[in-house]
This record gives structure tokens, sequence and C-alpha cells, in this order.
């Protein structure tokens, strides 16, 4: 049951991880799996693949069941995976023939996300209250941004897997609106839709550098500045709304349906709290 609730959660967090605005590090905090994965990436340096080179077979066996929680990542990255390549189709799909309620939907994820993520702010302190509004403006100046009329070469694309992959695992900030930033959501999205495999490796080599990196400094962060954190965090996320605010504005013809479709958004995450909330507890 538990492997077949992580698997679940990879499942949420691949579906997300392929929307501009929504961040998969939301849906693992959400379900009470954010900090186990921080931790867990952070552990691995890789030390135990000394002992594959030495021809340490038994030695090199058990560092690497000690060191990499492979109880978490197998189903995580199983369910995201899988989700990555289901979703694109249809969020392509969704974002051509129905974008304003597209955007109205993830408005409403990432206001009940923000939300959630506030709960864990101990109190709204002169230090929260400071990092909150940082937060807040970095992502209204970030979303402003125009996107990068960066190439689709390999070299562009490792550092995109490097940059996306650090905000992925941030609840706040959405990796596919990073690759929207970089020019490379659309043709990532291609990439994946057409298995496009050089591509495909070279994305994902430099979102493991990435990720191998950034989660130590998040562990960190998380460990001994985890209420100023998660201030800076609920800034950006309410600062992100402005990208899925102004595309539905832009593209909708009536309100009511996109007012409906965001409070379906907002439910949604309620739903998925109160969901696992309840399977922590039993």
């Amino acid at each position: 049951m538990e492997t077949f609730l992580i698997f679940l959660r990879g499942l949420l967090m691949g579906t997300v991880d392929v929307i501009p605005g929504v961040s998969g590090g939301t849906i693992a905090l959400i379900t009470g799996i954010y900090e186990r994965l921080v931790h867990a990436i952070s552990r691995i340096d890789f030390k135990f693949l000394l002992y594959l080179v030495e021809g340490k077979f038994g030695k090199f066996k058990e560092n690497a069941i000690k060191e990499i929680d492979f109880g978490l990542f197998i189903p995580l990255f199983l369910g995201i995976g899988i989700a990555i390549l289901t979703m694109c189709r249809v969020i392509s799909y969704l974002l051509a023939n129905y974008p304003a309620m597209t955007y109205a939907f993830f408005f409403g994820l990432i206001l009940a996300s923000a939300l959630f993520v506030y709960k864990h702010v101990d109190g709204l302190n002169v230090k929260n209250i400071a990092f909150l509004l940082l937060g807040f403006v970095s992502a209204i100046i970030f979303v402003g941004l125009n996107p990068i009329q960066a190439t689709h070469t390999l070299p562009v694309i490792f550092l995109s897997g490097v940059v996306a992959i650090c905000a992925m695992i941030l609840p706040g900030i959405s990796g596919a609106f990073i690759l929207l930033l970089l020019n490379q959501y659309e043709y990532m999205i291609n990439v994946l839709n057409n298995m496009q495999w050089v591509e495909i490796i070279v994305f994902c080599s430099g979102a493991l550098i990435g990720i191998l990196s950034f989660s130590r400094a998040l562990d960190y962060l998380l460990i001994h500045h985890k209420s100023i954190t998660m201030s800076f965090l609920v800034g950006l996320m309410i600062g992100t709304l402005r990208l899925p605010y102004e595309n539905a504005v832009a593209t909708m013809d009536s309100v009511i349906p996109v007012v409906v479709v965001a409070i379906i958004g907002f439910i949604v995450v309620l739903v998925l709290e109160k969901g696992f909330e309840g399977l922590h507890k039993t």
C-alpha cells in the first residue's frame, strides 16, 4: 500500500510538472513526502560507486542500499515518468483548445497550494513577512519577463534541465514555466511526444546534476531555516498567480465558466490535502 501511495504521488507530481505555473514540489509537500524526498536526494554522493570500480560488489550493493532510498525513488519516479509522457499530449490539447479554463484551473491549484504551504510558516513575524514579500516581488518580476530566445542546441537543453529541475522541486516555482521563459517548453513537449532520445537523455542528465547539487542547499534551509524558507515560497506562489490570471483573462469568452473551473482547481488541492492527511493518521 505504501509503495502504491508513493507511485500515486509520482503520478500527481508528474502531471503538474508539465504545467507552466504549477510545481511538482508543491504536490510533494501537500502529500506529505516533500522533506523525505529532499533529504533522500541530498544524501546521494555516489561514493558507493568506488566499490564497483574496485570490484567489491558486495560492498557496492550494501552501501547503495544504505545511501539510496529505493523504496521512495523507484515508485515515485516511475509515476512521474508515466504521468509526464501521458500528460504532455493532454496539456498540449487543453492549452490549444481551452486555454482560459485550463489556466483558470491552474490558478485555483496554485492559490490553494499557497494556503497549504502557509501552514508551515511559524507565524507572521517581521522576518517571515519580509521573506514573503521578497518572494512575492521576485515572482511578479520573474513572471513578467519575456521568453529568452534561446536555441535548441544540446548544451542549451542540458542547461535548461539543470535550471528547470531546481524549480520543479521547489514548492511555488514551476519548472515548466522556467522552460517557457527559456523558450524550451513547447520544444521539449514535442521532444517527449516524438520520443527524441538524444534530447531526452541530455535534458535528464542536466536535471540529475541540478537536483543533486541544489537538494543539499534546500535540505539545509528546511532543517535550519524552515519558516523563512516557507514564507519565501508562499510569496513566490502568490506572485506566480500573475501568469495563469493574465492568460485566462486574455483568452476567456465568458467569466462564469472560468471562475467555476478555478474553484474546482482550488477544491482539488483541498481534497488531496485532506485525503493524504487522513492516510498519514491511519
